[in-house]
């Protein structure tokens, strides 16, 4: 038999997703603080707000302001600055960049991949515990600090 004990009350709040002791990015073997460890939601955030307005401010300007042109524009923004550049606008603001999940560079075809998902929203909105979106976990993907 259930009882109150097994499920808990409202008043506890969510349970951490995180087992104690642990952090965002330790299965990956980032850090806990600091360069290198994985970039929180709201830095994550922000960048992603700088980026569009710029897509929008862009859209704008050259095409009379189409949804599916800032869509555009930011989907080729992001695919290329971060495999050349290895971060958006926004990212190098906000301190943050995209690697590989294994400590590198981040490869051209998976940042592809990455930012057309990222265009999607859902898959960049649904996260895991290391805090890579489903669009990071295809490309293969994490966004950890640069500062």
């Amino acid at each position: 038999m259930v009882n109150r004990e097994d499920i808990g009350s409202w008043l506890e709040g969510p349970r951490s997703p995180l087992p104690e002791g642990s952090w965002p990015g330790e299965r990956l073997g980032l850090p806990q603080t600091g360069r290198g460890s994985t970039a929180a939601i709201w830095r994550r955030l922000v960048s992603l707000c700088i980026d569009y307005t710029l897509c929008r401010l862009i859209s704008l300007a050259f095409f009379h302001d189409s949804g599916l042109w800032t869509i555009a524009i930011f989907a080729l923004e992001n695919w290329l600055l971060q495999a050349s550049l290895g971060a958006t606008v926004g990212q190098r603001l906000m301190g943050i960049t995209t690697i590989d999940s294994r400590g590198g560079r981040a490869r051209v075809l998976p940042l592809l991949v990455r930012a057309v998902l990222l265009c999607l929203v859902v898959p960049a909105v649904i996260f895991n515990r290391d805090h890579r979106g489903l669009h990071d976990l295809a490309a293969n993907t994490a966004v950890v600090r640069t500062r």
